[in-house]
């Protein structure tokens, strides 16, 4: 059994063998999504921030009258807050959650091409070496000599998990809230 057969790989959008995906920078790295998961890419345009958020949720857009949360993905990967700069845009993603599509964008440094990726020459993700947690990779592969990192994102932005952390945060922030609360009540 060849490397390739056990592995996931990229939805092939009707092509057999060829994976359509968007290629994109965060920082100076390379990545890539599926085409199936992109809806649109829109400039980028001023977000309204939303209290007791995980820091790599940016707030939310009005998306034609829907309100879509924005993702910092540079954040979500643990790395800085994606700098605002000529360039930045954001991906409109459908998503799919426990029993439905939801919108979700997230803020890219820049979008670069569309690109067909045989699916021969994905390679698994790698245990070492990668700044990601191994489950958000579907697999690596080059474009234009340039190694990139094709994004499992149903895994890396899973609605569930967005949801559980924003909750998270908002009750370390009660939390926080009731003891200091008793702190000044005992004074």
């Amino acid at each position: 059994m060849s490397m390739h057969e056990n592995r996931p790989t990229p939805a092939s959008d009707g092509d057999e063998g060829v994976a359509h995906c968007v290629t994109f920078v965060l920082g100076d790295e390379m990545f890539a999504i599926g085409i199936h998961h992109i809806r649109e890419i829109i400039e980028y345009e001023e977000i309204t921030t939303v209290p007791m958020m995980p820091v790599f949720v940016r707030g939310i857009i009005n998306l034609r009258g829907a309100v879509v949360p924005v993702i910092d993905l540079s954040s979500r990967f643990g790395r800085p807050l994606s700098e605002i700069k000529p360039g930045t845009c954001i991906a409109i993603l459908s998503i799919e959650g426990d029993d439905e599509f939801s919108l979700l964008g997230i803020l890219l440094d820049g979008v670069r091409e569309v690109v067909e990726i045989p699916l021969h020459a994905i390679e698994p993700p790698p245990s070492f070496g990668t700044r990601l947690r191994s489950e958000f990779i579907q697999g690596i592969t080059t474009v234009a000599g340039r190694f990139v990192i094709l994004l499992d994102v149903q895994k890396a932005l899973s609605v569930t998990e967005l949801s559980e952390l924003a909750d998270e945060v908002a009750r370390a922030h009660c939390s926080d809230s009731l003891l200091g609360e008793s702190a000044r009540a005992s004074t």
